[in-house]
């Protein structure tokens, strides 16, 4: 199950991804500037931000496999639709919508593998589902510069529907099938934590007891009540996502982290394909994806990171992660001298941004009950929302402007800004024993 959640977590943020190392095709194709060209990544982060507050909090109330499913159908529509837009606004519609449903999936996913995970275990399981989610969005800058070289970009967002509706199928017949609104407890434990799903697709599965709160892995407990899902309509659902951003405190420090790093985050992967394009690289949409796999590298290594935050190591991997994530700036800044300094500061960007991440989720997850982990990661990711979207609009506005040096030297500005807040927000229990 673990290994499922992970797969189809990562085939759904794919198609947030897919646009990133077009944006020199889609420029020429529909007439937008480079420097405004940014706005077709930040309408697929609308999209995410939409779903995030609509629609995400709904596994908290709904069955998660029926959501799901509902989901990716939909998304094989979307997929249709860019794949066909006649015009710019009809592309940044369609990338609206492919980013709505994309990251509806992807953590409506993760959120239902950390709510059957074991708590003692809930760290480890989300980093390896966080895994999946991380070789999704790399991987997906591959294999979008490979098709697009092959048969042009439409063909990238034509085949990301075909796929779609092959995941489809397989989530159908394997996803676990609560008995009740909500989620399914699962049976016997894994080693990984999750229990095992029932042989069929029509077995009778307990649902979910609430589990009480708990101290989070900075040592602050939230004392922010969540209300009963099976007792809240919609709109209280809504807002309860909402009052938890207002009251929890680690939701708000570990968002506010998770803002200016995927800001920096996107602000590197928005503009990477600008300077390759050009001269004196002027590399190949298949040559320009295949920076993903170089990122994957670090990003698989993350994932550990998770267990380090299950053994209350949050706060010191996240100043590690962040001071990795500096260095890295400083590495890619010498671009024009040669690729193998762009490559090191990937790897390093990547396993500091996604051990952060993971740590995130796992501090997150552990500070409120199960029952309200899809409000909690969509509260969270709202911040990542917005700050892939400044971070997108930003890096191709500072590129037409300064160049790639412009570009780093902002990148390494909002990182700076990420480390002094976390060194600000570091409970003083804490300042001790990271000294």
């Amino acid at each position: 199950m673990v290994l499922l959640f992970a797969i189809a977590a990562g085939l759904s943020v794919a198609n947030v991804y897919y646009a990133q190392p077009l944006l020199d095709a889609l420029a020429q194709d529909f007439g937008i500037s480079n420097a405004s060209v940014g706005v077709v990544v930040t309408a697929t982060q609308i999209g995410c931000a939409l779903a995030l507050v609509f629609v995400v909090p709904l596994g908290d109330l709904i069955n998660r496999r029926r959501l799901v499913l509902a989901q990716l159908a939909c998304l094989v529509l979307a997929s249709a639709g860019v794949a066909q837009a006649p015009s710019a606004n009809w592309l940044l519609v369609g990338m609206l919508a492919v980013g709505l449903l994309g990251t509806a999936m992807t953590q409506g996913l993760i959120a239902y593998a950390a709510s059957v995970a074991a708590p003692t275990e809930r760290g480890s399981v989300v980093g390896v589902a966080q895994s999946g989610v991380v070789i999704g969005l790399l991987l997906a800058r591959t294999v979008s510069g490979g098709v697009a070289d092959l048969a042009g970009w439409r063909a990238v967002y034509g085949t990301a529907g075909i796929v779609a509706v092959l995941m489809w199928a397989v989530l159908y017949y394997m996803l676990p099938v609560a008995s009740k609104v909500g989620d399914a407890k699962l049976a016997e434990p894994l080693p990984s934590g999750l229990r095992k799903a029932s042989a069929t697709k029509h077995s009778s599965i307990s649902p979910t007891a609430p589990t009480p709160a708990h101290l989070a892995s900075d040592g602050t407990e939230s004392d922010m009540p969540t209300p009963s899902p099976s007792r809240s309509g919609y709109w209280a659902l809504i807002l309860s996502t909402f009052s938890l951003i207002a009251h929890d405190r680690v939701l708000q420090t570990r968002g506010v982290l998770a803002l200016l790093m995927f800001a920096a985050f996107n602000i590197f992967w928005t503009a990477l394909v600008l300077p390759l394009s050009a001269p004196p690289y002027a590399l190949s949409h298949t040559q320009i994806g295949a920076f993903g796999l170089v990122g994957a590298v670090g990003a698989l290594a993350a994932a550990r990171a998770g267990y380090w935050a299950d053994r209350g190591a949050g706060q010191r991997t996240t100043g590690i992660a962040l001071g990795l994530m500096l260095l890295s700036w400083l590495l890619m800044a010498g671009l024009s001298h040669s690729l193998w300094w762009l490559i090191i500061g990937i790897v390093l960007l990547d396993l500091g941004g996604q051990a952060i991440h993971v740590t995130n989720q796992s501090m997150i997850f552990s500070a409120q009950s199960g029952d309200a982990h899809s409000r909690m990661v969509a509260g969270y990711m709202l911040f990542y929302a917005v700050g892939s979207g400044l971070g997108a609009i930003a890096s191709t506005a500072v590129f037409a402007v300064a160049g790639w040096a412009g570009v780093c030297l902002l990148g390494a500005g909002v990182t700076v800004a990420a480390l002094a807040f976390w060194k600000i927000t570091v409970p003083r229990g804490e300042v001790r024993r990271l000294s």
